[in-house]
C-alpha cells in the first residue's frame, strides 16, 4: 500500500477534458467580454492544476533513488509500495512535464519569430495603419509597442469606405483590449494539457464577438458592421494569410455566420440557452476549476505530511521523548 495515494491527482488530469464542451456553450451564450475572461481564467486554472498534479506525481517515486532520499533527509521512500510501479509513474509524469515544457518553448519561440517578421514588414510606417501592397485581401491587428493595424491593398479594394472603417474599428478593439495576450494564455494552457485545446476556438470566437460589438458601437450601425464583416470574410475565403502571425486576431476569422447573426440580433439555429442553463454551465465550469485546484492542494498537503513522516519528524518515525 502506498503511503501517498495518487488517486486525488487523477482528478486535475481528467477534468480539463470536460472543459471544451462547457466552454463552447459559454462562448455563445454569455456576453462576449464576460465569456472571454471566464474562458481565459478557467483554462489557466485547469492548466495550473494539471501541471501541479504531474509535478506531485514525480516526487514519491523519485525518493526511491538514494541521491533524492539523501537530499530530502528521508529515512524511507514516500511511496512504500512496489518500487517499480512508483518509478514508472515518476518516469511517465516527468516525461509529460518535459514534453509540455518543450512544446511551450518551441511555440513561444515560433510566435516570437513570426511577430518579429511581421513587425519588420510594418517597420516602414509611423502611423497606426500599415498598408501592404499585396493582391490577397487581409487585415489583422499586429501586437507590439506600438500596436499596428495591418491591411492589404487587396482588402482595401474589396471594401467600401464605410466598411473599411468597420474593419479598422474591429482591429483597433483587438489592440486596445490586448487580446493577443489572452490568446497566448489559452494557447500555452493547451500545451500544458491536450484537453484544453478545445478551449481555443471558443475563446477566439468570444474575442471576435467582443471586437464586433466594439466596432458596432464605434460606427453606430450594427447592420453595416455585419455587412462589412461578412464581405471581408468572403474576400479572404480563398486567400492565404501569408504574413499573419499565429497570435494575431482578424475580423475574418472564426464562425463568421454566427457573428453576423449575433450582430443582426438573430438567434442561433439551435436556440439561445435559457438563463438557468447558462447559470448551470457557469457553475459547472467553476466547479471543474475548484475541484482541480482542491485536489492539487490536498495532494500537496499529503505530500508535505508524507515527507515529515519519512524524515522521522512525526508519526511512526518520530523520536521517542
Amino acid at each position: 500500500m502506498s503511503r501517498l495515494s495518487s488517486l486525488p491527482l487523477l482528478l486535475p488530469l481528467v477534468l480539463p477534458f470536460l472543459a471544451g464542451p462547457v466552454c463552447r456553450v459559454l462562448a455563445t451564450s454569455l456576453p462576449p467580454r464576460r465569456a472571454v475572461w471566464l474562458l481565459v481564467c478557467s483554462a489557466a486554472g485547469l492548466a495550473a492544476g494539471s501541471t501541479a498534479a504531474l509535478a506531485l506525481l514525480v516526487v514519491p517515486g523519485a525518493t526511491h533513488l538514494r541521491p533524492v532520499a539523501a537530499l530530502g533527509h528521508l529515512l524511507t521512500p514516500l511511496a512504500s509500495g512496489s518500487p517499480g510501479v512508483a518509478v514508472v509513474i515518476t518516469a511517465v509524469a516527468a516525461a509529460l512535464l518535459a514534453a509540455a515544457g518543450a512544446l511551450l518553448l518551441r511555440d513561444a519561440h515560433g510566435w516570437w519569430r513570426q511577430l518579429r517578421q511581421a513587425r519588420l514588414l510594418a517597420a516602414g510606417s509611423r502611423s497606426e495603419l500599415v498598408v501592404l501592397d499585396e493582391e490577397h485581401p487581409d487585415a489583422y491587428a499586429l501586437p507590439g509597442r506600438p500596436g499596428r493595424i495591418v491591411i492589404t491593398s487587396g482588402m482595401l479594394r474589396a471594401l467600401s469606405a464605410t466598411e473599411r472603417e468597420v474593419v479598422l474599428a474591429h482591429e483597433r478593439a483587438h489592440l486596445r483590449g490586448r487580446h493577443h495576450l489572452l490568446v497566448a494564455v489559452v494557447e500555452l494552457a493547451a500545451r500544458c494539457h491536450p484537453g484544453l485545446r478545445a478551449v481555443r476556438e471558443p475563446l477566439r470566437y468570444a474575442l471576435e464577438r467582443s471586437a464586433d460589438e466594439s466596432a458596432a458601437r464605434a460606427v453606430g450601425d450594427r447592420r453595416l458592421t455585419a455587412r462589412a464583416i461578412g464581405r471581408a470574410a468572403l474576400a479572404t475565403r480563398t486567400s492565404p494569410a501569408r504574413h499573419r502571425p499565429g497570435l494575431t486576431l482578424a475580423a475574418t476569422t472564426g464562425p463568421v455566420p454566427l457573428r453576423v447573426a449575433a450582430l443582426l440580433g438573430q438567434p442561433a439555429r439551435t436556440g439561445a440557452p435559457s438563463a438557468p442553463r447558462r447559470l448551470a454551465t457557469v457553475t459547472l465550469l467553476a466547479c471543474l476549476v475548484v475541484a482541480s485546484a482542491g485536489a492539487s492542494l490536498q495532494a500537496a498537503d499529503n505530500l508535505h505530511t508524507g515527507i515529515e513522516v519519512a524524515q522521522g519528524e512525526i508519526g511512526e518515525f518520530a523520536p521517542t521523548p
